[in-house]
C-alpha cells in the first residue's frame, strides 16, 4: 500500500512500519470507511462536533466532578497543544505517553496531542516502573503526560530523555496550571489520513509487549462501523464503562464512541461492579462497556435495579457464556451485545445486538469487516469445524519493527490466535484460544465450553479451565473455581459441581480436577491469564 505524504516530522512511527508485503489486506473502499487523504481524528471528533452541534453540550462527566462541556475540552485540548508545540518542544511525529485512570484530564491530554500532530502512547495507570521500561524501549518515548497521583513508578522508571509532566494537581509545575498561559484557539496539525495517531500496546499475557501502530483514519473506522452498525448510539446517550483508555475496548467506549455522535461520556477511574451499578444509576447511562464477570457480578449482587436506565451493555475481552447473557437478560430486559476485538484491529470486529443476538454466539462480522474459519495452512475450512479466526477490515495489525508480524498476518488475513466455529448462518461460535485448547485421552476439549457449565452451577461465581499435565491421558481437565459467598469448598461441593458439568455436557469433557480458589488472575483489562495457573507458572 502506497503512503500519502506525511506530515510528521519525526518519521520514527513510519521508519518502523512492517514491511508493506506483510500488512494484511484492508477493506478501506467501503462507503463508511472513505476518508480525505488529509485528516486529523482529533479534529474530527471535538473542532467538527462543536461546530455542527455546538459547544455547551456536555461531554465529560466525572463522579464527584464538575461536568466539562465540549466547548471545555476543546479549549483545554487546544490549550495543551499549544503548550506541547510552544513550551515542550513536541513535534509531529513525536511519541507522546500518557499515564493516569479514565478522568478528564486524560481525554484533554489524548486529544491535546492528537491535535500537535504527536502519537499517543496510553499506558495502564498500573504498570510498574520495569514496565514503563519496556514501553520506552519499544516506543522511543519522547515525552510523558502523568495525573500527578501516578508519578512515583514513572519517575522510578527514569526513562532515558523523557521529560515528566504532571497533570491535574495544583502545583504551579502542573499542566493544568501551565496551560493557562496559552489560547484557546489552536492550528491543528493537518496530518495524513494514513499518519500514525495511537501506538497501543498489547495487553498480552505473556512474553515482550507488542506495540500495534494505528492511523488517524483508523480511529474514526472503529466509530464509523461498529458503533454506527452495532450499537447505534445518539447524541443523548450517556456512556460508562470500567476498561481503561489504554485497553483499545476501553478507549472506543469511552471517548471515540460518543463524542463521534455528541453524546455523553462518564469517566470512572475505578469501579467495583456494584459501585459501577451505582454509576450507572445516579447519571442515567445508556450505554455501558464492562467485561462479562462484571455483567454476573452486579446481578449477583441485586443490583438489576439501578440498571434500569440502561439500553445497550456491551461485552468484550472474555468469552460471554450463554448463562451470564440469559441471567442479565432476565433481571435487566437488556440484551448483552457481545464482541470479539484485538489491539491489533483496534476494536470490535464480530458482534450482534437486539434481536440479531444468538446468546452463546460472539455474533456475526460487523458490517465492513469479513471473517472465516482456516485450517492450519490457511484454508477455509467447512461451516461447522473448529478452525482459526481469520479477519480482514478497514484496520489491521501493523506491528511497530517486531517480526511476530509474520505470525499474526498471513496470506492478507489477520488471524486472532483464536479457535472458532462459523455456521451456516454466518454466526461465530467461540470455543478457545488456540492455545487454550485441551487434549485428553484423544478427545480435543475447548476450556471456555467446560467454563461456562460450571459457571451455570449456582454455586460458583468464577471458573477457569485448564489442561493439568497427566501421564496417562496427557492433560487432565482441571477447573479453578471460585465459589459465592458463604459456599464450602470441600469435596462435597466440588462432587455435585462435577456432576453439574456431566449433565450439562459430554461427560468426557467434565473436570476431573476442582481447585478452589479465592481470586483468578486477570490483567488489568479483565483478561483471564489461564496460563498463570499452569503447573510451570504456580511452581515458579
Amino acid at each position: 500500500m502506497t503512503l500519502s505524504s506525511s506530515a510528521h516530522v519525526d518519521t520514527f512511527c513510519r521508519d518502523n512500519l512492517p514491511p508493506s508485503d506483510s500488512w494484511p489486506d484492508l477493506l478501506v473502499d467501503g462507503p463508511d470507511v472513505r476518508y480525505p487523504v488529509r485528516l486529523n481524528c482529533g479534529t474530527a471528533l471535538l473542532d467538527d462536533v462543536v461546530a455542527e452541534r455546538g459547544g455547551q453540550r456536555e461531554c465529560l462527566l466525572a463522579p464527584g466532578a464538575k461536568t466539562w462541556s465540549y466547548q471545555d475540552l476543546l479549549d483545554s485540548a487546544n490549550r495543551i497543544a499549544g503548550l506541547l508545540s510552544t513550551e515542550l518542544g513536541v513535534v509531529p511525529g513525536n511519541r507522546v505517553m500518557l499515564r493516569g485512570p479514565n478522568n478528564p484530564w486524560l481525554v484533554a491530554c489524548w486529544f491535546g496531542v492528537l491535535k500537535a500532530g504527536a502519537v499517543v502512547v496510553a499506558t495502564m495507570p498500573m504498570l510498574r516502573a520495569a514496565e514503563l521500561r519496556s514501553v520506552h524501549e519499544i516506543a522511543k518515548i519522547d515525552l510523558a503526560l502523568c495525573d500527578h497521583r501516578f508519578m512515583d513508578d514513572l519517575e522510578s522508571a527514569a526513562l532515558d530523555g523523557v521529560e515528566i509532566v504532571a497533570f491535574g494537581g495544583a502545583h504551579d509545575s502542573d499542566l493544568t496550571a501551565r496551560i493557562s498561559s496559552q489560547p484557546t484557539t489552536f492550528a491543528d496539525v493537518d496530518t495524513a489520513a494514513d499518519d500514525g495517531a495511537l501506538l497501543a500496546f498489547t495487553s498480552g499475557t505473556t512474553g515482550r509487549p507488542k506495540a500495534t501502530m494505528h492511523f488517524h483514519r483508523d480511529v474514526l473506522a472503529i466509530a464509523d462501523t461498529f458503533s454506527q452498525h452495532i450499537l447505534k448510539p445518539n447524541p443523548d446517550d450517556v456512556f460508562a464503562g470500567t476498561p481503561p483508555l489504554a485497553f483499545t475496548f476501553g478507549l472506543g467506549g469511552a471517548v471515540i464512541f460518543p463524542l463521534r455522535v455528541g453524546a455523553r461520556t462518564l469517566l470512572i477511574e475505578k469501579a467495583t461492579p456494584v459501585e459501577l451499578a451505582g454509576h450507572i444509576a445516579d447519571n442515567g447511562v445508556s450505554i455501558c462497556f464492562t467485561a462479562p464477570t462484571a455483567y454476573r457480578a452486579m446481578i449477583a449482587a441485586g443490583c438489576a435495579a439501578h440498571l434500569s436506565t440502561l439500553r445497550r451493555a456491551v461485552s468484550a475481552g472474555e468469552h460471554l457464556d450463554a448463562a451470564i447473557w440469559h441471567a442479565f437478560f432476565e433481571a435487566t430486559g437488556v440484551k448483552i451485545i457481545d464482541g470479539i476485538g484485538a489491539t491489533e484491529m483496534l476494536h470490535v470486529f464480530i458482534s450482534a445486538a437486539d434481536d440479531d443476538i444468538r446468546p452463546g454466539s460472539t455474533g456475526r462480522a460487523v458490517p465492513g469487516f469479513r471473517a472465516r474459519i482456516v485450517d492450519l495452512v490457511g484454508n477455509t475450512v467447512e461451516d461447522g469445524t473448529p478452525g482459526r479466526l481469520a479477519v480482514q477490515g478497514p484496520t489491521g495489525c501493523r506491528y511497530l519493527a517486531d517480526d511476530r508480524q509474520l505470525v499474526y498476518v498471513e496470506n492478507g488475513w489477520n488471524v486472532t490466535g483464536d479457535t472458532f466455529i462459523r455456521d451456516e448462518d454466518g454466526y461465530f461460535w467461540y470455543q478457545a484460544r488456540n492455545d487454550d485448547m485441551i487434549v485428553s485421552s484423544g478427545y480435543n476439549i475447548a476450556g471456555p465450553e467446560v467454563e461456562e457449565a460450571v459457571l451455570s452451577h449456582g454455586d460458583v461465581l468464577e471458573c477457569a479451565v485448564i489442561g493439568w499435565p497427566d501421564e496417562a491421558r496427557g492433560s487432565l481437565v482441571t477447573a479453578f473455581v471460585v465459589l459465592k459467598d458463604g459456599v464450602s469448598s470441600d469435596d462435597a461441593t466440588a462432587l455435585a459441581i462435577k456432576e453439574h458439568v456431566k449433565a450439562q455436557i459430554a461427560p468426557y469433557k467434565y473436570p476431573r480436577q476442582i481447585r478452589f480458589v479465592t481470586e483468578l488472575p486477570r490483567t488489568q483489562t479483565g483478561k483471564l491469564q489461564r496460563f498463570r495457573l499452569r503447573p510451570d507458572a504456580t511452581s515458579s
